[in-house]
């Protein structure tokens, strides 16, 4: 069974899954071209953190950053690459923005890599309905990063 619940993002039993999140944007990425968070920053106020849970097992996170009253920002949303391909990660992006939806956001927004290895997320969020668009909230133009934004 999946469950995706609202957490606190520093608990030693998530360790592993931001260890792997933090691998995966450096594995291709830039150092001055990662925007992730760490666990610590994920906990500041007006950061809603999600975990997903299989069997009570951590199996992958995603956030929803406040920018103003209506906007907000999609970050470090992750699945277990050993788990990829069962539509969990479409399962918490619709859970994100639902949980968007509910707090008054009109717009998500989110930045993503360039590069092939993120070719999945960037599909992803394109069939969700995300559109590119340019840098937002204090990002600027990078060739390894994709912006997008959805309406909601």
């Amino acid at each position: 069974m999946i469950t995706i619940t609202l957490e606190h993002p520093v608990q030693e039993e998530l360790a592993t899954l931001h260890a792997r999140h933090t691998a995966a944007m450096h594995e291709d990425t830039p150092p001055e071209s990662i925007h992730m968070l760490p666990a610590d920053a994920l906990a500041a106020p007006g950061i809603a953190f999600f975990v997903m849970r299989e069997a009570g097992a951590p199996v992958g996170m995603g956030a929803i950053k406040r920018i103003d009253a209506r906007h907000a920002e999609i970050k470090s949303m992750h699945v277990l690459v050993e788990l990829r391909g069962r539509g969990l990660a479409r399962m918490m992006l619709g859970h994100l923005i639902t949980e968007a939806r509910a707090a008054g956001y009109a717009r998500l927004s989110l930045e993503t890599g360039s590069q092939g290895s993120f070719a999945p997320a960037r599909a992803l969020y394109l069939s969700a309905g995300f559109l590119e668009c340019p840098p937002f909230e204090g990002y600027k133009p990078d060739p390894n990063s994709t912006f997008m934004t959805l309406a909601i």
